[in-house]
């Protein structure tokens, strides 16, 4: 076997691996969406209350700069390796808690890992799909994809067999992956082979990060309603539990469908146009799927888990278009923004939903994201074979 050859399947090797380790990751991480109606059920909270709780989880991303230095300085394998495991721990552990400052704290130590996780994984799957980064990046948000997409389904099956108690028994299959990743990774070695001063980028990493923080923060509205409260809001409209798990699984896995499609196009037409097309696609289709019940929605939800869920593989793939020298710490910059972004909307939206209703927090955050189309017209553009500042 040729060395070319060798190196060529040992890249791959590393995307599916790094995107396996993501689906299970991720597969804990959405457990809680979809155990939100009944957690407020049991610890009588609101939905200002779930939104505060919820955004725990997102406080440790402001770790994120730190994270993403230390891996581009040291390598990132063992933050990959064992991150599954503690996540896994955690978020298997939220129905244990009984009282509301016990599940904020559950929920704050599974963020710190899910941070440490993001934080450092996509610059490795971006420097081993060097040529063709929206691939790699489809692939592995795919993986993360798939995840959240079977996490509802795991986790309202393990809660009407177990309950809320029993769900502590799925923290064992993260464990296991930690070990099989162990295995696979314990003999590479990710640090970078030139060091790259980051002083003389900072003025690069401003005007970029400026104005894709504005953008994120008018998606991330549209963002929380379409994952965290989209369960709850199918409850409140008389749909069965199960039946909005369902939708939420479905809504992810179209935006796994759609980052496997729209990733390798956007390796060829640009980041900015498929991100721009998505956006409007999504946002104008919120007042359709307003308009409608029960199993009808499903249509609708698939075309919006299409468009708006699979931008985040364009915003990864952006990101590290333009960082190559940088990728973990403009990586990790990244996710503390859409992260804090996130953290903001669902208690704007938990605020909304309280004092007006689900039904205009949808309408309104359709609105905002729409706004974020003329502001990506202020992002750096960048050109297939150009080496960017950073």
């Amino acid at each position: 076997m040729s060395t070319d050859q060798y190196s060529k399947e040992l890249t791959e090797k590393q995307v599916y691996s790094i995107a396996g380790g993501h689906l299970f990751h991720d597969l804990y991480t959405s457990f809680l969406a979809p155990l939100l109606p009944t957690l407020m059920d049991s610890l009588s909270i609101n939905l200002t209350a779930a939104g505060l709780l919820t955004s725990l989880s997102r406080l440790p991303s402001i770790l994120n700069p730190l994270i993403g230095y230390l891996a581009d300085k040291t390598g990132a394998r063992y933050f990959v390796i064992f991150a599954p495991a503690f996540t896994a721990t955690f978020m298997s552990l939220i129905g244990s808690t009984n009282s509301p400052i016990a599940l904020g704290v559950i929920l704050f130590l599974g963020g710190a890992s899910s941070t440490i996780f993001h934080a450092s994984s996509p610059a490795l799957v971006a420097k081993a799909s060097e040529t063709r980064k929206g691939f790699g990046m489809s692939v592995y948000m795919a993986g993360g994809g798939i995840g959240r997409g079977l996490g509802p389904l795991l986790a309202v099956w393990a809660l009407s067999i177990w309950g809320l108690s029993g769900l502590w028994r799925l923290m064992f299959l993260g464990w296991g992956v930690s070990i099989i990743l162990f295995f696979q990774f314990r003999n590479f070695e990710f640090k970078p082979k030139e060091r790259f001063s980051l002083r003389e980028d900072i003025p690069f990493f401003k005007r970029f990060f400026i104005p894709l923080a504005f953008v994120l923060i008018l998606r991330s509205a549209l963002t929380a309603c379409l994952s965290t409260y989209l369960p709850v809001f199918m409850v409140q409209s008389g749909t069965p539990l199960w039946l909005a798990g369902a939708a939420l699984s479905i809504l992810e896995i179209s935006g796994v469908i759609g980052a496997l499609i729209l990733g390798p196009i956007s390796d060829k037409i640009g980041r900015k146009k498929i991100i721009i097309v998505s956006i409007l696609f999504s946002a104008t289709l919120v007042p359709i799927f307003l308009q409608l019940s029960g199993w009808a929605v499903f249509p609708i939800l698939i075309l919006i888990g299409f468009f708006n869920l699979s931008t985040g593989t364009m915003f990864l793939a952006l990101v590290q278009d333009n960082f190559q020298h940088h990728r973990a710490t403009g990586n990790s910059i990244y996710i503390l923004i859409s992260f804090l972004s996130n953290a903001l909307m669902l208690i704007v939206i938990g605020l909304i939903g309280d004092n007006f209703g689900l039904s205009l927090a949808y309408w309104v955050s359709a609105f905002a994201a729409l706004l974020s189309i003329p502001v990506m017209q202020f992002l750096p553009s960048f050109n297939p074979g150009e080496i960017p500042n950073g």
